[in-house]
C-alpha cells in the first residue's frame, strides 16, 4: 500500500453544530437551502479569481481529501482516485464541476439534464424525513436544458483541466411524448457527448409521468440502440434502474446491457415504497409520506439497493460494472455495497445529513476494512461476499 498523501481531520463542525441546527431548529425550505449551498460552491469553484475562495478551497482539500493508491481503480477507460462519487441530482446544471474534487469525491455525476429546459414539478417538492434519515422528493427533472449545460461545460473545460471523471445523467423532457423518448435522449447526448466522461440513461425516476415504463425491454432497447449508434467515440454508457423492479425485469435490463455493450448499470434510483417509515406526518404539508407523491432516498433504501446490486453481480458473474447508490451514510454501508458487487458507489442524501467530512470518513473506513481483510486494493473487495 502506497500512500500518496493524507491530510489531518479537523473538528466536524457540520455534524456537531450545523446539521442539528438545520434539521431540528429551523424551518428552512430544503430546496432553498440546496440552492444557497450550490451558490456558495459556485463561488468556491471560482477560486482562481478570488484569493478568499482560493484559501478556503485549499483548506477544504487539506481537511477532507484523502489519497491512497489502494483506493484507485481503472474502470471502463477512466481512472478513479477513489470509489466514492457524488450522485446525480445535486448539481443538475453542472455549475460546480470544478469544486467536487475539493470535497474528496473520486467522481461526480451531473444532471439529471433534459433536452428541453424545464421548471420541474410545482413546489413544495423536497422534504426532509430526519426520523428516517431520508428525503422525499418529486423535483421532476428541473434543469436549464442540455444546450445550457453544454455551453457551461465547454467554457469550464477551456478554463481548467478536469481532475476527476464527470458523468452526465440524461432524462426525458416532460413535454416529449413517451413514443418520442428515444429521440429526446439522443438530442441531449448529441449536445453533450464530447463533454462528459460517461453517460447515464435515467429511466427510473418516479417523478416524471410514465418514465419508468421506459424500463420495458423493447422501449429501453430502442433508446440504447439510438445512443450507441451515435456513440462513435464509445463513451461509457450506463442505465440507472429503479429499486422497485421485479427480478425478471432487472434480468431483462441486464440482457440489454450485454446486448448493447453498456459500461455498466447504476443501482438504484429512489423508491416509491413507504414501508417501514417512522415519519408519521410531513409538517410542511400536514400529510403522511404515504399521501405525498415522490421518491424516497436515504437510509430506507439501503437494504433494497444492496439486494439489487447483489442480484446483478450474481447474474452477470461480475462481468458488468455496477455503481451502487442508495442509503450510504458510513464506511459500513459503503463496504456492504462494494462487497455485494459495486465497483463504485455514490452518495447524496447521506452527504446532506452527514456533511462534507463524510467522504473522508468513508474512505478512512474502507482502508481499515481492506487491512482487516488482508486486501491491498479496493478492486479486490468488489463482490467478495458473492465469491
Amino acid at each position: 500500500m502506497v500512500i500518496i498523501g493524507r491530510c489531518y481531520p479537523s473538528l466536524d463542525i457540520y455534524k456537531a453544530v450545523i446539521s442539528p441546527f438545520l434539521f431540528t431548529l429551523v424551518k428552512t425550505d430544503p430546496e432553498w437551502l440546496h440552492q444557497q449551498t450550490l451558490r456558495s460552491f459556485i463561488w468556491l469553484s471560482r477560486a482562481s479569481y478570488n484569493p478568499s475562495a482560493r484559501w478556503l478551497k485549499y483548506r477544504l482539500q487539506q481537511s477532507i481529501c484523502l489519497y491512497d493508491t489502494s483506493l484507485e481503480q481503472n474502470l471502463f477507460g477512466l481512472k478513479f482516485l477513489n470509489p466514492v462519487g457524488l450522485a446525480a441530482g445535486f448539481d443538475k446544471d453542472g455549475v460546480g464541476t470544478s469544486i467536487w474534487p475539493s470535497f474528496g469525491f473520486g467522481f461526480a455525476e451531473l444532471g439529471t439534464v433534459t433536452y428541453h429546459a424545464q421548471p420541474g414539478n410545482p413546489p413544495p417538492r423536497l422534504f426532509r424525513l430526519p426520523l428516517d434519515k431520508a428525503a422525499l422528493n418529486r423535483m421532476g427533472f428541473n434543469n436549464s436544458g442540455a444546450y445550457a449545460m453544454a455551453t457551461r461545460l465547454t467554457s469550464s473545460n477551456q478554463e481548467e483541466s478536469r481532475l476527476i471523471p464527470i458523468g452526465i445523467n440524461l432524462g426525458k423532457s416532460k413535454i416529449t411524448a413517451l413514443a418520442a423518448a428515444a429521440q429526446d435522449y439522443l438530442e441531449s447526448f448529441r449536445l453533450l457527448k464530447d463533454l462528459g466522461d460517461y453517460f447515464v440513461v435515467n429511466v427510473s425516476s418516479p417523478n416524471t409521468l410514465g418514465l419508468r415504463s421506459l424500463q420495458d425491454a423493447a422501449l429501453l432497447g430502442h433508446i440504447l440502440d439510438l445512443l450507441q449508434t451515435e456513440n462513435k467515440s464509445q463513451k461509457p454508457l450506463f442505465v440507472k434502474i429503479a429499486p422497485d423492479l421485479e427480478w425478471d425485469v432487472i434480468a431483462d435490463i441486464i440482457n440489454l446491457a450485454q446486448t448493447y455493450k453498456l459500461a455498466g448499470l447504476i443501482a438504484t434510483n429512489t423508491t416509491v415504497s413507504r414501508e417501514g417509515l417512522k415519519t408519521q406526518i410531513i409538517k410542511k404539508t400536514g400529510k403522511t409520506p404515504q399521501e405525498e407523491a415522490g421518491g424516497i432516498s436515504g437510509a430506507p433504501l439501503c437494504h433494497r439497493s444492496t439486494e439489487v446490486i447483489r442480484f446483478i453481480y450474481r447474474q452477470t458473474q461480475g462481468q458488468i460494472p455496477i455503481i451502487g447508490v442508495g442509503g450510504i451514510f458510513n464506511a459500513e454501508d459503503a463496504w456492504e455495497k462494494i462487497t455485494a458487487g459495486a465497483s463504485l458507489i455514490q452518495v447524496y442524501t447521506g452527504w446532506i445529513y452527514e456533511g462534507p467530512m463524510m467522504v473522508r470518513r468513508i474512505l478512512t473506513g474502507l482502508l481499515t476494512k481492506l487491512e482487516e481483510n488482508g486486501l491491498t486494493s479496493i478492486s479486490q473487495a468488489v463482490g467478495i461476499v458473492n465469491s
